[in-house]
């Protein structure tokens, strides 16, 4: 593709902080790396940002790791722990000192708050006024541990040609001499990414937009060590449908909470791919098609923004579209997350598996997620006599029981118990009383559910079959 910028492999990178679960936003950027690392016949790495070791947990490690699989994304290699590559951080920072690229810099902290009190009373950003930038570190004072500094350019701009957002320029002054090693000898953010990248063969950068501004100094430190800068492309985030920073409330959660609420992973894969990213009017795609339309031009600079409704509908078109035995496998998966009380229970063992399978093809019609599936599902497991809904009893106290016990015969005198011979059972009935069709279907709904919405009532009673079907019915008269 024309966004190849060398003639080597593209590889792009997914680098997730291990202090949470794997989050929407997150799981789009991991989607857009794995999509142009497979459009351009590359691979997409995982490095874990660990540095953080007070709030960093394995918990976390694994929750971003199962998200990932979950929603169908795979990565070459072994995770990288950044961490844990610390030592090659420190190596780089003092090589680049060795190269004057970058200096001890020895002032206290006080000295730093002086620095910013100053600039603020001025009118000045608050930034680093190189006091050690030229000065000998024999001139240092006793008992301070410096940090390393990069020694940034002082005049003209350092330019990044962003793949979405278009050329981006810098002046070198705003970008000032920053930290690149702690005084405790840990890298900074800055530093620990740049060597990361470089030393796993990043060619591609694809990340938020809110990683612009570290776009810059970045760059200048893939120039000072001579290595070359990767194509950078800083995606649009994701904002609420109130057009504010994505929150709990729009549905900033972690990929597991949609597991639990019952989207099913191609069409929230689906779904993201869609926000930020166009290919024409097309809002329907498979991965397949994902992976050959996937590129930097169909990019939008502008947020993106949730919308439940939207994944909703397209959650109940995969829903419709899917083999009735995946989606009994996908519901045995949630059953034990979701916070839904059921009689299906928290396990789908065999039995009650093929009884799911059995009723999916009317299930399935209706449900726009897995747990309202999982819900509609419950007449099949519960047990005689039904607990009713209060409308569903409201039905069948007014004249549906007596509807009912004039059917019962009918059905009963039925040889081949199928969704037609029932039906024709029931249009007979409902002729020879003088009922409206509705009139007989709606009290035969309600006796075998216990509700007055279901799946086609025709299909309820063959799932249930003539016998569980005539025990509910006289239950009720």
């Amino acid at each position: 593709m024309s966004d190849i910028s060398n003639s080597g492999k593209v590889v792009t990178r997914f680098a997730p902080s291990p202090t949470g679960f794997l989050h929407i936003g997150g799981a789009r950027t991991a989607l857009f790396n794995w999509l142009f690392a497979k459009a351009n016949q590359g691979e997409m790495l995982l490095r874990i940002e660990d540095t953080d070791r007070e709030r960093s947990t394995q918990e976390a490690v694994d929750a971003i790791l199962d998200g990932l699989s979950w929603i169908g994304l795979d990565w070459s290699g072994e995770p990288v722990s950044q961490f844990e590559r610390a030592a090659r951080h420190r190596e780089i920072a003092e090589q680049l000192v060795v190269q004057d690229a970058a200096y001890y810099c020895y002032c206290t902290p006080e000295e730093l708050s002086e620095m910013r009190e100053k600039a603020k009373a001025e009118g000045r950003p608050p930034r680093y006024d190189g006091t050690w930038r030229d000065r000998s570190p024999s001139e240092a004072p006793d008992g301070v541990k410096p940090v390393i500094r990069l020694k940034a350019p002082l005049e003209g701009e350092t330019v990044v040609d962003d793949k979405v957002q278009g050329v981006v320029r810098f002046p070198n002054k705003d970008l000032d001499d920053f930290i690149i090693l702690r005084s405790d000898g840990t890298p900074t953010y800055m530093l620990a990414v740049v060597v990361d990248d470089h030393d796993m063969g990043v060619t591609h950068i694809i990340r938020g937009d809110d990683h612009l501004t570290n776009a810059g100094r970045q760059t200048l430190i893939y120039k000072a060590l001579g290595w070359n800068v990767p194509v950078m492309a800083h995606i649009p985030l994701i904002h609420g449908p109130d057009g504010a920073k994505l929150s709990k409330r729009h549905g900033a959660l972690g990929v597991e909470a949609y597991r639990a609420m019952g989207y099913l992973p191609e069409a929230l894969r689906n779904y993201l791919v869609r926000l930020g990213w166009a290919h024409g009017d097309d809002e329907i795609m498979s991965t397949q098609e994902m992976v050959s339309w996937f590129g930097f031009d169909g990019m939008n600079k502008a947020a993106a923004r949730f919308d439940f409704k939207k994944l909703e509908a397209l959650n109940g078109h995969y829903i419709r579209e899917a083999d009735d035995a995946y989606l009994a496998d996908r519901v045995a998966e949630i059953l034990g997350e979701i916070d839904l009380e059921t009689p299906m229970g928290k396990t789908l063992e065999p039995q009650k598996r093929d009884k799911l399978v059995e009723a999916m093809p009317g299930l399935k019609e209706r449900a726009k997620t897995l747990v309202e599936l999982i819900d509609s599902a419950a007449y099949l497991y519960v047990s005689v006599p039904l607990q009713m809904e209060e409308k569903a009893e409201a039905i069948l106290a007014d004249g549906g029981r007596e509807v009912l016990a004039g059917l019962i015969p009918d059905l009963e005198a039925i040889s081949e118990w199928t969704v037609e011979s029932t039906d024709a059972a029931v249009r007979a009935y409902s002729e020879k009383s003088g009922l409206k069709l509705g009139k007989v279907a709606q009290p035969l709904r309600c006796a075998l559910t216990g509700r007055t919405t279901s799946p086609g009532v025709f299909d309820v009673l063959a799932v249930l079959g003539k016998e569980e079907s005539l025990a509910r019915l006289k239950a009720q008269v």
